[in-house]
């Protein structure tokens, strides 16, 4: 090889990544400017819908504050400094410019800032929902995978009926189960309670751990179920056969081939699963104690204190949109370019 060779050789590597390079921004500013175009209209729609629930719920702070017994002058003087009297359109433009900035208003129940309350609570919901989301995605994984390779055997059968039997187990049904065994019976794990993560990484995840394997038991049964079918489903495709007519081994076809195109529907499940974690996890906050954000919802919602309600609808919509973002752009990149239709 001559020198001018040599030196072509790095050239043309650098050049083939700089190209995928490229290509795979071009596919992320794709994605974003998509997630954009959805987002906006969206978020302006929904905001717009869950602030008129105010005027149609006939709720009012001063009912709160003074009873039902309040006088009509007493009650147009309260709704007067919250700012009620004036007209809708008004009303809605100063609530969406503080939105905007991350003010959600004020509680009519304590006066406290909305933001600061979830914040609190999503601290703790996120810190459950994100590790339940880790056991989910790593047993979901295993589990799926092995019934796959092991596909019309007993291993395949038994893995089947388990996800079936726990995806059917009610979260707060495991909770109480896993208080009762681990945390009373063997004094494992804290039984109720939380720990910020500033205070120290094992109590945070001592007491967190309990809570999210209760919520664990249903993203663990989605994985798995459909995982399997992905890749059972992969396994017949015609580029599987080309790949060990080839002579592949069938580590290489599963790694390059079976996974790399069947991971894309369950990604897809995990891209809706997080945020039910986050804001559907009431009766388990209330088994183990925590403040979390689900639970400030229902309080909130009880207690017809309309403005935290329409902070917590925000924060759901901010946390659909967010991580279904996240989750297009994973599949962007380990989706084959055949299912993305390139």
């Amino acid at each position: 090889m001559t020198t001018t060779e040599a030196q072509a050789v790095p050239d043309l590597r650098r050049g083939i990544a700089w190209t995928r390079a490229r290509q795979m921004l071009g596919r992320t500013l794709v994605v974003l400017a998509r997630a954009t175009a959805i987002f906006v209209p969206v978020f302006l729609v929904a905001t717009f819908v869950t602030f008129a629930l105010r005027s149609l719920s006939g709720l009012s702070p001063a009912r709160i504050q003074l009873g039902e017994e309040a006088t009509p002058e007493a009650i147009a003087r309260v709704e007067a400094q919250w700012g009620l009297n004036r007209p809708f359109l008004a009303q809605y433009w100063d609530w969406i410019s503080g939105v905007v900035h991350g003010q959600l208003g004020t509680s009519w129940t304590n006066g406290a800032d909305i933001s600061t309350l979830i914040g609190l609570g999503l601290g703790v919901s996120l810190s459950v929902a994100v590790f339940a989301l880790i056991i989910g995605m790593v047993f979901g994984f295993v589990l799926g995978t092995v019934a796959a390779l092991r596909r019309t055997t007993w291993i395949d059968r038994a893995i089947t009926g388990f996800v079936t039997v726990i995806s059917v187990m009610p979260a707060f049904v495991v909770g109480i189960v896993l208080v009762a065994v681990f945390a009373v019976g063997l004094h494992l794990f804290p039984s109720a309670g939380y720990v910020p993560a500033q205070q120290g990484l094992g109590p945070w995840l001592a007491h967190i751990t309990l809570p999210a394997i209760a919520l664990s038991f249903d993203v663990i049964a989605d994985v798995a179920r459909q995982l399997r079918s992905s890749l059972v489903a992969a396994y017949r495709e015609n580029y599987v056969t080309g790949a060990v007519v080839r002579g592949l081994s069938s580590r290489r076809i599963f790694f390059r081939h079976v996974l790399r195109n069947g991971l894309g529907p369950t990604l897809a499940t995990l891209g809706l699963k997080f945020p039910a974690l986050v804001g559907a996890s009431v009766v388990t906050e209330w088994i183990f104690g925590l403040q979390g954000f689900g639970r400030f919802a229902n309080d909130a919602a009880q207690a017809g204190d309309v403005p935290a309600v329409q902070g917590v609808l925000v924060v759901s919509i901010v946390l659909v949109v967010t991580f279904n973002l996240i989750t297009n752009l994973v599949l962007a990149r380990v989706t084959p370019a055949s299912q993305r239709g390139v």
